[in-house]
């Protein structure tokens, strides 16, 4: 009961520490004398989104704490979907063993439409969903490709295909 009524303002206030000592570490990295974005712009980014993010979570949770409250006392036993997790961590481990040597988009447009299989609700699972998920993939990692390439001037690894786009 505890974990369901304050879970939410503890992940909120522990990924709150977690992104604040990101972006201090960031602000350590050397400045870059070669490229405008320097090495701790990405991390910046990503340690202001998470921040920002943590505190909506928690903040919103300390909003509806009563309605909380009520939900966690109804609630006998949490469903936790234990299979679901370890078909995604297993997603998780091949696609980052993958990453490099057979590439990001190759990867990506791969790994993302099991993972968002999985992560579907069972009735969310027709043909036509698979379908929509396929194509989402692929546009999705095509976005990311080209605003890393072309917006971050990041390369991403190429792996068994070299882009020059």
């Amino acid at each position: 009961m505890f974990i369901k009524k304050y879970g939410d303002m503890i992940v909120g206030g522990f990924f709150m520490i977690l992104s604040a000592g990101m972006m201090i570490m960031a602000k350590m990295l050397p400045k870059s004398t070669i490229m405008e974005i320097g090495p701790d712009f990405m991390p910046m980014c990503i340690g202001i989104v998470t921040f920002v993010l943590a505190a909506a979570l928690a903040f919103f949770n300390l909003k509806n704490l009563k309605m909380r409250t009520a939900e966690a006392e109804k609630m006998e036993k949490e469903d936790l979907d234990y299979k679901r997790m370890l078909i995604s961590f297993i997603l998780i481990l091949v696609y980052v063993y993958l990453l490099q040597p057979v590439g990001f988009i190759v990867t990506t447009i791969l790994y993302l439409p099991f993972q968002m299989y999985v992560l579907a609700p069972d009735e969310k699972k027709t043909k036509k969903d698979i379908v929509q998920l396929a194509v989402t993939s692929v546009v999705f990692t095509f976005i990311v490709f080209f605003l890393f390439r072309y917006g971050f001037k990041i390369i991403l690894p190429a792996g068994i295909f070299t882009i020059n786009l």
